[in-house]
């Protein structure tokens, strides 16, 4: 039998790490440092981080998500994983007033 403080135990640990997963990303894999890598992308630590910042800075900017499979250590479970939150460039912000185009 399962003692009921192990078990309250391991409820208040998934109560504090389960909001780190809910939000992760997304990450643009080709202006973020190494640390912001392995902070956003699941199942990318700081070793894989790395390899893609030296692949990056080695060959230039990712031109497609798959791209990163070339990077060692970066398979296509962990790509598919992470698709969702990898971007190759920055989202651009709507603008906050309309432009003298639009208002004619």
């Amino acid at each position: 039998m399962k003692n009921p403080k192990t078990n309250r135990w391991i409820a208040a640990l998934i109560a504090v790490l389960a909001p780190c997963l809910l939000f992760a990303g997304p990450v643009n894999i080709n202006q973020a440092d190494a640390d912001t890598i392995a902070r956003e992308l699941q199942g990318i630590g700081p070793v894989k981080a790395k390899a893609i910042v030296d692949y990056r800075e080695s060959n230039g900017p990712f031109e497609s998500v798959e791209d990163l499979l070339e990077v060692k250590g970066i398979g296509p479970k962990t790509l598919e994983r992470n698709r969702e939150d990898i971007r190759l460039a920055d989202e651009e912000a709507e603008p906050s007033e309309p432009s003298p185009d639009d208002t004619a």
